[in-house]
């Protein structure tokens, strides 16, 4: 089973946890834990400098914890920061962020991973 932490309202409980559940499917991940949390624009700034060296604010930004290695107990996948200020679609980037935590990278693929995430938030309509 997916355990997910939604910390933040910026999206009904239900509608993350289908969300994450699917995109964690679709890398054959059924089970596990994922945190996913809403922020401000603040927090989001200063989370993207300390990771990623980029001033400002972002949409969404995954941080992965396990990875695909061999893991004693339940994985832990990592954790979702979205900042609904700066995103068009939650849902969208709910998913975007898990596929990120799956080992996913749309900044290297060929376009997999956002066609993914498109079918994906097809089917959360």
């Amino acid at each position: 089973m997916l355990d997910v932490d939604v910390i933040g309202t910026a999206l009904p409980e239900d509608r993350v946890n289908e969300a994450v559940g699917y995109a964690a499917a679709s890398a054959g991940i059924v089970e596990g834990h994922v945190a996913v949390e809403f922020v401000d624009a603040a927090r989001i700034a200063e989370l993207n400098v300390q990771w990623r060296g980029r001033p400002g604010p972002t949409d969404v930004l995954s941080f992965p914890v396990d990875g695909g290695g061999p893991v004693f107990g339940a994985r832990e996948l990592g954790d979702v920061v979205i900042c609904p200020a700066y995103t068009e679609d939650i849902l969208e980037a709910v998913v975007h962020g898990v596929l990120h935590l799956t080992g996913m990278d749309h900044e290297t693929d060929e376009g997999e991973m956002l066609a993914l995430q498109a079918e994906i938030r097809s089917w959360l309509s």
